[in-house]
């Protein structure tokens, strides 16, 4: 077990940033695919490794996803010579019944923020697809892979604007859960109900047809708090013996931007619209989560990102999360810190408020 605890509940990797544009930029050698960030990448083991499936922006700012692959899930990541999964057109590969056409004008955006649900022999990929010609146009769609080299694509979950979808990896009871967070009908990036998270559930995940729930299992109310103003879920829910480990993100607004932060929920295991919340996040924004030259490029300041994690036999979790918007990173954590914060420091899943005496 690694050394961390309630108050310093994940320990950076001494060796961050893991991957960045310079290091897919030497295999990506096209001018068409140089890219200027590598992050927010959805995170899954395949054939005995840890594989990162990362959104980069190319210079001509559409976002595209990437593939690398690394035996211990830190360190000598090795990049596909070319992207994976791009907006998609004609040649692609669709599920029956979808709309092609829809589809494409769906993507031709860019495709961003993957989570990747493996369940059974399958890759379950949710991913954010920007519209052609539409401003901030978003929808969460599904792609599915049995060998990441092709993707079926089955369209968006919900003909509604939304980010931040992410599927429970297991079938619980018969059915399958998600996670999903709205956007708002306006064109802010906070507030409103960017602050709330709701559960889905359907009988067959390729077919859709998610019930969302109407009321919110978790949000927040304008009060101060470190997600006082936008939550979101981050990486596909971790099963432990605690309960389900949701890492989510949470941003404040402040007179110099919107820093975001990382935090921890716990679901049941056997309905996960049981939550417990840590009011305390896990991980702050930091100088040492972008560490570039000089000359690099750097997105969004001030912003933690995560996508994927993954659970070690002893308990250990890895978290995968963008820095700036820029770089991709490493946290290491255990899933005791993990569940405990959330027992001994929660915070009212309605209201946001903390439930633990503050004196």
């Amino acid at each position: 077990m690694i050394k961390v605890d309630l108050c310093n509940p994940v320990m950076r990797y001494k060796r961050n940033p893991i991957l960045t544009s310079i290091d897919v930029n030497k295999v990506w050698t096209n001018p068409i695919f140089q890219t200027i960030t590598v992050h927010n990448a959805g995170i899954t083991e395949y054939n005995d490794e840890v594989l990162m499936l990362f959104r980069s922006h190319l210079r001509n700012g559409i976002s595209v996803l990437g593939i690398a692959r690394s035996k211990n899930g830190l360190d000598n990541w090795r990049v596909d010579e070319k992207p994976a999964m791009m907006s998609c057109n004609e040649n692609d590969v669709f599920a029956e019944g979808t709309d092609i056409n829809e589809l494409i004008e769906n993507e031709q955006g860019g495709i961003e923020d993957p989570r990747i649900s493996k369940i059974g022999d399958l890759y379950y990929i949710t991913y954010s697809a920007y519209h052609a010609s539409i401003a901030h146009r978003v929808r969460v769609s599904l792609a599915i892979t049995k060998d990441f080299k092709t993707f079926k694509r089955y369209g968006p979950l919900l003909k509604t604007d939304m980010r931040n979808v992410v599927i429970f990896p297991e079938n619980i009871n018969d059915k399958y859960y998600g996670l999903f967070r709205p956007n708002d009908n306006t064109h802010a990036h906070t507030n409103g109900i960017y602050k709330q998270i709701r559960i889905g559930v359907t009988n067959n995940i390729k077919k859709g047809n998610w019930n969302i729930s109407e009321k919110p299992i978790f949000s927040q109310n304008d009060g101060p708090s470190s997600f006082s103003d936008k939550i979101g879920p981050g990486a596909t829910p971790i099963k432990t013996k605690h309960g389900w480990i949701n890492i989510f993100h949470g941003v404040r607004s402040t007179m110099d931007g919107h820093p975001y932060v990382l935090g921890v929920a716990l679901h049941d295991l056997q309905s996960p619209m049981k939550v417990q919340v840590s009011n305390i996040p896990i991980l702050f924004p930091s100088n040492a989560d972008c560490m570039v030259s000089k000359e690099s490029y750097v997105h969004v300041p001030n912003v933690v990102f995560c996508c994927g994690a993954i659970r070690k036999d002893n308990g250990d979790i890895y978290i995968y999360y963008g820095g700036n918007d820029t770089v991709m990173n490493v946290a290491i954590t255990h899933e005791d810190i993990l569940a405990e914060l959330c027992e001994k420091y929660p915070q009212d899943p309605e209201s946001g408020r903390p439930l633990y005496p503050m004196n």
